[in-house]
């Protein structure tokens, strides 16, 4: 089931479902691109191919907000916005233990295995090595996990999951990175909240979304509260 949370004539903002492709890959799952252009070809009834632009992506088990294009303009003038770092991205994860600095940065270098699906922290000189930047803020923590809101300035591949790993928090049910695993409970990384200007009418549009609150870990915060901290 689609959960679209906004659309008009030039772009759509939806929930990606965790453990959903944003795009076909090699497993040949059903993915969101696909489903959001039959979505749109059944709506509009359109005949032939209809154009979506992705101009954004998240990791497969990965939940929360993704922009797409309905036109090649949008997509065009979007692409540009996130490549400017215009289009802010925050996140919500729950992490095992609790980072020492509450509040701070992460730079790295990112090198991907793409044979194996894998990312690696690489010297800055080798070849292939991406800057990776983000913030993040210890919003909450109990005995076992930490809450934290991430603000991403970088999107490269499987980029939080990476740093934070790094630096000896891995993200709950991560566990190609390390992070512990509870049957039945998904990947603690979720993109809660979009703020970005509109490609054609220049309005400033800001989209949250809560993650699934009734599940480990997230259950074990007061999501509601923090949000509503970090929209003020």
């Amino acid at each position: 089931m689609l959960n679209i949370v906004y659309e008009d004539n030039h772009l759509l903002v939806v929930v990606k479902p965790q453990n959903v492709p944003t795009q076909e890959d090699r497993s040949k799952d059903k993915d969101l691109l696909s489903m959001l252009k039959d979505y749109l070809k059944e709506k509009y009834n359109k005949e032939g191919n209809v154009y979506l632009g992705l101009v954004h992506r998240l990791d497969r088990p990965t939940g929360g907000l993704l922009i797409f294009a309905k036109t090649s303009k949008a997509a065009s003038r979007l692409s540009k916005a996130i490549r400017e770092n215009n289009v802010e991205k925050h996140y919500l994860t729950c992490v095992l233990g609790t980072p020492k600095d509450k509040r701070t940065g992460l730079v790295n270098y990112l090198k991907k295995d793409t044979e194996n699906n894998l990312v690696k922290i690489a010297p800055q000189s080798e070849e292939g090595a991406k800057r990776a930047e983000l913030y993040y803020n210890v919003l909450e923590h109990n005995e076992r996990f930490s809450l934290l809101e991430v603000n991403l300035q970088t999107g490269r591949s499987h980029q939080i999951r990476v740093q934070l790993a790094y630096i000896k928090h891995p993200i709950f049910g991560d566990a190609k990175y390390g992070g512990e695993l509870v049957k039945g409970a998904h990947m603690a990384l979720w993109a809660y909240k979009l703020k970005f200007e509109h490609p054609t009418t220049k309005q400033m549009l800001s989209f949250v979304c809560f993650p699934p609150v009734e599940e480990i870990p997230w259950k074990y915060f007061n999501l509601e509260k923090h949000i509503s901290i970090q929209l003020n």
